[in-house]
């Protein structure tokens, strides 16, 4: 990447130094009992390379994130059990703070020592935040020497957090986890082995318009699932029942086939779905009569709700044939595990490429809650990202605000 890393400057810069890393601890917790616990601790463990790094160059780390949307302070969203989960994977006691900014937290960072970590309170208590007020971003960096961006799947915000210290703190670096994530995207768009295959899913194609036109003209085979799929079948006049679609979307399809027919793209849709009867969508059945119809001959009062096992088929044959692999979004209702099948072949072929040596990316959102709820390890991938709507804008040729505001390689700032 063309921004500096941590391993850009010398380890001995670092020492004695404070330094606020932002990371992205926003992990889903369960509340059970009254008792709140992490129930997967996947970006926590993500953030570990960067912040051993900086333990060991003896730097005084502090951590800054985000967890869920709290409006002001609120007891549930308290960064406590993430310290609490954080201490045991790093072998040593973080300290957390009650604060974000103030005289508190300054005086609590001055007494780290070189090695001690501690980790503030949740930075969304602050409505400052998400507006990037720059006396907030003044008074959070206040403390700190170097600040290290290293939260991938918040970079694509422009908050006091991630992009507003940065004015106030020199230099800027990319964390670890920041690089791999830039630098496994960036593999799959610039330089990937061939064949290459991307499989998007999802409920609207509005969503993966732009990421769609970046991706024909570099892809070899674009499979498309989930109910993203019937929104071409109306635009080829098919009968889908009920089934989800976005009738104004329908003229972009055209646009889409034209990029594909002059890139000499494949792009393939399900050939059958998987179906339920409307009315116990409705009425909240829980097990549902199920039907195989052609994707562009499903009945009124029928909904398309995973793509059907013809199609999975297809799909794992092409994915088998493929050395480079970006997979994003699911290829069905996965929540319902009457229409987990089309999710799970795809995840299940792309660990098997894997094993193969294929280039395995996943993009974030559904499709890493798909891979958890079927307990298969992110291990299984070439690289699993924890940025789902970053991954997407980094795809789409955004310029993301979180990396656009580090120093670059080519000169630190003075």
């Amino acid at each position: 990447m063309d921004q500096l890393t941590i391993k850009d400057i010398p380890q001995k810069d670092f020492e004695n130094k404070k330094v606020l890393i932002r990371v992205d601890f926003n992990v889903p917790q369960e509340n059970k009992n009254g008792k709140i616990s992490i129930s997967n601790d996947l970006r926590i463990k993500a953030s570990l390379p960067t912040i051993k790094y900086l333990i060991e160059c003896k730097a005084k780390v502090t951590l800054v994130s985000h967890l869920g949307r709290p409006k002001g302070f609120d007891n549930d969203f308290k960064m406590d059990t993430v310290a609490k989960r954080l201490s045991e994977l790093l072998g040593q006691k973080v300290l957390k703070l009650n604060d974000s900014v103030g005289v508190e937290v300054q005086n609590a960072v001055e007494s780290l020592k070189p090695g001690e970590v501690c980790l503030l309170e949740n930075i969304r208590f602050y409505k400052e935040e998400e507006t990037n007020d720059s006396d907030f971003a003044r008074n959070l960096a206040k403390p700190f020497d170097i600040y290290v961006n290293d939260a991938f799947g918040t970079s694509h915000r422009a908050h006091a957090s991630t992009t507003g210290v940065s004015a106030f703190l020199s230099p800027c670096l990319s964390g670890l986890l920041l690089q791999k994530e830039v630098d496994s995207l960036n593999k799959i768009l610039t330089n990937p082995i061939r064949p290459f295959t991307t499989i998007l899913g999802g409920s609207k194609i509005s969503s993966k318009i732009e990421v769609l036109k970046q991706l024909i003209p570099k892809v070899d085979t674009l499979l498309i699932g989930g109910a993203m799929a019937f929104t071409f079948i109306r635009a080829k006049e098919g009968e889908i029942g009920d089934s989800l679609y976005e009738e104004k979307c329908i003229p972009l399809i055209k646009e889409i086939d034209s990029l594909k027919e002059e890139h000499a793209v494949a792009l393939i849709l399900p050939e059958d779905m998987l179906c339920a009867k409307k009315e116990d969508l409705e009425n909240g059945k829980q097990n549902k009569e199920l039907h195989v119809y052609p994707i562009n001959k499903i009945p009124k009062g029928y909904t398309g709700l995973d793509i059907g096992p013809e199609s999975i088929k297809k799909f794992i044959k092409l994915i088998s044939q493929s050395k480079t692999l970006f997979w994003n979004g699911p290829m069905g209702m996965f929540e319902d595990n009457q229409f987990m099948d089309g999710t799970k072949a795809v995840a299940e072929a792309l660990t098997e490429a894997t094993k193969k040596k294929s280039v395995t990316v996943v993009g974030g959102g559904d499709s890493v809650s798909a891979i958890e709820k079927l307990n298969i390890s992110f291990d299984s991938f070439s690289h699993v990202s924890t940025g789902g709507g970053a991954s997407i804008e980094f795809i789409e040729g955004k310029t993301l605000p979180g990396i656009a505001c580090l120093d670059k390689k080519v000169s630190i700032k003075k």
